[in-house]
């Protein structure tokens, strides 16, 4: 019940759910690259990282000082689906400004 339930309310925010789409739509990103595209800073975004994490939706992979996000693979039903209604969403995505292959990363 308790892993349901920070499903759910890890979905309760647009921020989180912009972020979702994101990640789904561009693939596993850095940090420094969300952070960049998403227009936010890093502590906030790091935030709302976490939550989706711990809510079973993100797979965290360091590599060296960076930390690299994705969806976690398998979902279960219920992510799953969830982020299908999240693809079927009229959200207007920024572009992906990828600081991690130019080395402007400074995370």
């Amino acid at each position: 019940m308790e892993v349901f339930l920070k499903s759910v309310s890890a979905l309760n925010d647009e921020t989180r759910v912009l972020i979702l789409r994101f990640i789904d739509t561009n693939g596993e990103s850095c940090v420094c690259d969300l952070q960049a595209s998403l227009g936010m800073i890093q502590s906030r975004l790091s935030r709302h990282l976490k939550i989706l994490k711990e809510a079973g939706f993100l797979r965290v992979e360091r590599k060296g000082t960076w930390a690299y996000y994705s969806i976690r693979s398998p979902l279960d039903r219920f992510r799953s689906e969830a982020l299908e209604e999240i693809r079927c969403l009229s959200i207007e995505l920024p572009a992906l400004k990828k600081l991690s292959d130019t080395g402007e990363c400074k995370i």
